[in-house]
């Protein structure tokens, strides 16, 4: 058994957990979530993505020119409005889930469970199975066998976190490149520094804390279970199935046959342990819901195979409400989605996705805005004329360069000057400040109290900003 008994105790000393392997259909889906997430998360960086002002990769954070490079979208600076849409829209979908299904996220999509199943996977190639790699942890490092094996085992995982850092390194630059000036001493230092932080954080969560990292580091843990409903779907060992009037039995002789375990009061569960072998937080999930489950089903594929070995029904430990678990004869298990907390969830993921969707779809090639200069707020020219001054600000967002006119709508003829700048070309993701200023004599002056300023882009996008003219008047 490997269940961690604390005792009351916070500091209590800590039983390495040490999972067995299992098949099933939820190992299957773990399985694929994690070497869909590994080829998204290592290759993404290698994606060749044509580009006309920027390395051609489909995913660059580049911090220099103050943008990100998804796909074909650029994100600036200005756009972190998007960022928090995102972050919201992030922990909305996680509460959805969490209503629904439980910790199901932490099963099957953390990083932590993802990056320590990978660490987990390595452990098994080099050492074997379960009892193979308890013998050697019992043994002594003087033994060869140990020595040979775990020291290959944390060269790999060394391999694996170093890895896992540079990939994220090579995010921030052009990837080729930026690989070959690591590889050679010629990177930034700050691309070291942090290959060296996440190689030691990674090795740290995956190799060392495992388990800890969901139990008493990560708050998600300990504040889901105020999301969770009586309808909630979680991971859940259906005791009176399992224990009957007279508590589980071995499977003796004598108590094979579900007819005699019947007959003689006991239930289903023949106390192999398995379900406790297979978990990778160490509990025992017939001890009822617990906050250190993460809901990853492993225990249903356990418990299902010896269900199928001894010819019983499956579902001794299956995913279920705990509100169907307290009839007397349990439905069909289905989602329960028809409940307030959900459907809010529901909405408030559509519209904020929809919201951000239009925002992204509509956003302008360019930004623009027109201040005038107030300080002072006219000046009075030896003619009698009246000067104002304006600043206009452009930022090209178009992801390419390209050719911006000013002109002036509403003012006479040669009132508007903008020295040599009525026609500025502007590379991508740069800005441009001009300084403009309207003369006008004293008696136009006087009847004029607004004008437009036109700023046209050479693909004929056209926008119109609405100035006021200051005067004695």
């Amino acid at each position: 058994m490997q269940e961690q008994e604390s005792g009351g105790d916070p500091y209590f000393k800590r039983i390495p957990v040490v999972p067995r392997s299992i098949k099933g259909a939820f190992r299957r889906f773990k399985s694929l979530v994690l070497w869909l997430g590994f080829a998204v998360y290592f290759l993404l960086p290698w994606l060749p993505w044509s580009r006309p002002d920027a390395p051609s990769q489909a995913v660059m954070f580049d911090i220099p020119g103050r943008r990100y490079l998804i796909f074909d979208l650029v994100v600036y600076a200005q756009d972190i409005f998007w960022l928090s849409m995102l972050l919201f829209i992030a922990a909305v979908f996680l509460f959805f889930i969490t209503a629904m299904f439980g910790r199901a996220f932490c099963g099957y999509f953390c990083f932590q469970t993802l990056w320590t199943d990978a660490f987990m996977l390595l452990e098994k190639w080099f050492q074997g199975e379960r009892p193979a790699r308890l013998r050697l942890l019992r043994a002594h490092w003087s033994d060869r066998e140990k020595l040979l094996k775990v020291g290959a085992t944390r060269i790999a995982w060394v391999l694996l976190a170093v890895w896992t850092a540079l990939t994220f390194v090579l995010y921030f630059g052009h990837a080729p490149d930026l690989l070959r000036a690591v590889l050679t001493g010629q990177a930034p230092a700050a691309a070291y520094i942090t290959t060296l932080a996440l190689s030691f954080s990674t090795y740290a969560a995956a190799a060392l804390l495992r388990e800890h990292v969901c139990t008493f580091i990560c708050p998600y843990g300990r504040f889901q279970s105020a999301m969770y409903e009586p309808e909630t779907l979680s991971v859940h060992y259906d005791k009176r199935r399992g224990e009957g009037a007279a508590g589980r039995a071995l499977a003796r002789a004598g108590l094979r046959a579900h007819a005699d375990r019947q007959a003689l009061g006991h239930g289903d569960c023949v106390d192999c342990g398995l379900c406790v072998q297979v978990c990778p937080v160490g509990i025992d999930i017939r001890n009822g819901l617990q906050y250190t489950c993460i809901s990853c089903g492993l225990c249903v594929d356990a418990c299902n195979s010896i269900m199928d070995k001894m010819g019983f029904p499956r579902g001794l430990v299956r995913y279920d409400s705990e509100t169907n678990l307290t009839r007397a004869v349990p439905d069909p298990v289905r989602l329960h989605w028809k409940n307030l907390k959900v459907l809010g969830y529901g909405v408030a993921l559509i519209l904020m996705c929809a919201y951000l969707v239009y925002d992204i779809g509509h956003r302008r090639s360019f930004e623009h805005s027109v201040q005038q200069i107030r300080q002072p707020l006219y000046v009075l020219l030896s003619d009698g004329s009246i000067r104002n001054r304006y600043q206009l600000h452009l930022t090209n967002l178009s992801g390419a360069g390209e050719i911006y006119t000013v002109k002036a709508r509403g003012l006479p003829a040669g009132a508007l000057d903008l020295g040599n700048f009525q026609q500025v070309h502007i590379r991508n993701g740069k800005s441009v400040t001009i300084q403009a200023s309207v003369k006008l004599d004293p008696v136009r002056a006087a009847g004029l109290h607004e004008f437009e300023f036109l700023i046209l882009t050479g693909k004929g996008e056209t926008v119109v900003n609405t100035a006021r003219f200051f005067s004695r008047r």
